[in-house]
């Protein structure tokens, strides 16, 4: 959110002359006449977060941009890569509120943002960082399609009691609703929802009466995991002693993590384009002994070059790395192409690499896993000391988001250090985990095969 934030704002600069309806949602009444004001001023080219309301429908607009007197350009900036239909939506929306408000709106456009922009250092091009897409022909279109929608929306709420409505695909689309948990509450463990893959299947769960997975009838084909997950029994493949005697030591358990800002902020980036700042190395040598190196930049200049050289001297020329998914294999490539001098380097590394995920989904099932197979859910069902609710930052996500308050943001020096010891202690548990996570498995194949 504050990333779509910082991009609406940075938008505003495409308009010079505009002006700010600086009353926020606490203020709507006092938004309202402001935003009146300034469309009645004609030195006015431009007005954000203009405040309309029609029907009892309020609606808060990034961008409307006066063409003359009467004419106005509406421009709905997203902080994404591409039109979506929920943009459409917006858009579709606001212009019938603003015509409903006596505007006459001439065009509808979507401003985002240009993925295949290079930064280069200095100021930001915005000319092409931005992309101005005119939608106006989909958003007339889609028009026919909103007084009916608002007509049924309106009877909804004025009933009495919620519309009864089976929890399903729907509720995740186009966003989670904040009512899933409440409307699932007396679901079954073992809801049929709860199949991985199941939103293709639904139709036929629906017609086949079907509302636990155990009731799935044999007649429904389903995939190896999906058949594993509705197994519910613990599965180990013969061929799994084998994928975990494959490593080579010492073995390397690496972990990045990456954050990816909307704005670039160093040279030779993208917008969205992973920066990875921090890494560990959990190493485990063939006696069982364990080292751990780490590596995190603990300011905001440019990490990637320190952060290659460190991983480079820590990885060594030997054993194989052991990583969970195929996202290290690119930020390796990518720290290649953006350091030629390390290339070859990191090159050697990939070749190194050793996936543990794709050895459990091939070879292990274990029920807990309820169909998934994030670390999140490996760890806590096969290592449960392990599991990642002791930890102040407990994913990715959030490792991101407290990383740029750490070097952008914020001035306690306490603080930051806080930080900096809770993303240590996270990235150093993915990789402690990837240790354990063999060690279970191999003592599991063990009592099994013995």
């Amino acid at each position: 959110m504050d990333m779509g934030t910082d991009v609406g704002v940075l938008a505003r600069e495409f308009f010079p002359g505009g002006v700010l309806v600086e009353e926020t949602h606490r203020q709507i009444p006092a938004a309202l006449t402001r935003t009146a004001e300034l469309v009645a001023d004609p030195t006015v080219s431009a007005i954000f977060e203009g405040a309309f309301v029609w029907q009892g429908i309020l609606v808060r607009v990034d961008v409307i941009e006066r063409v003359d007197a009467t004419r106005w350009q509406l421009i709905e900036v997203k902080a994404t890569s591409k039109v979506k239909a929920t943009h459409l939506d917006d858009l579709t929306i606001q212009s019938a509120v603003l015509e409903g408000a006596g505007l006459l709106v001439e065009g509808c456009y979507l401003m985002h943002l240009n993925t295949q922009y290079v930064f280069l250092g200095g100021r930001l091009n915005l000319k092409e960082m931005f992309a101005l897409d005119n939608m106006t022909e989909e958003v007339q279109a889609r028009r026919l399609l909103v007084q009916p929608q608002l007509e049924a929306m309106w009877e909804v709420l004025q009933k009495p009691e919620p519309p009864d409505i089976e929890p399903d695909g729907h509720c995740h689309q186009p966003y989670e609703c904040p009512f899933w948990n409440h409307c699932t509450q007396e679901k079954s463990p073992r809801w049929v929802f709860y199949l991985p893959g199941s939103s293709k299947l639904q139709k036929v769960f629906i017609q086949e009466g079907v509302k636990t997975i155990d009731e799935i009838p044999d007649h429904i084909p389903l995939s190896d995991i999906q058949q594993r997950v509705k197994g519910n029994i613990e599965w180990i493949s013969p061929l799994l002693r084998a994928r975990l005697q494959s490593v080579r030591y010492p073995v390397h358990h690496l972990d990045f993590e990456t954050f990816m800002p909307a704005i670039p902020v160093f040279s030779h980036t993208r917008p969205y384009r992973p920066i990875p700042f921090q890494w560990s190395n959990h190493i485990e040598y063939e006696d069982g002994t364990v080292m751990h190196h780490q590596f995190l930049c603990v300011d905001g200049r440019d990490p990637r070059e320190e952060l290659s050289q460190k991983l480079l001297e820590s990885l060594g020329e030997t054993g194989s790395v052991c990583v969970y998914s195929e996202y290290e294999r690119f930020l390796l490539f990518a720290l290649g192409d953006f350091l030629p001098h390390l290339k070859p380097a990191l090159s050697k590394v990939v070749r190194r690499l050793w996936d543990l995920l794709s050895v459990i989904q091939q070879h292990y099932y274990h029920p807990e896993f309820d169909g998934s197979f994030s670390i999140k859910k490996v760890l806590p069902a096969l290592v449960p000391s392990l599991a990642y609710d002791d930890l102040t930052i407990q994913n990715g996500a959030v490792a991101a988001v407290m990383y740029q308050k750490m070097v952008f943001s914020e001035t306690d020096l306490m603080e930051r250090a806080h930080i900096a010891q809770a993303l240590q202690e996270y990235c150093g548990r993915d990789t402690w985990a990837m240790v354990e996570l063999r060690r279970v498995l191999m003592g599991r194949v063990e009592r099994l095969f013995s």
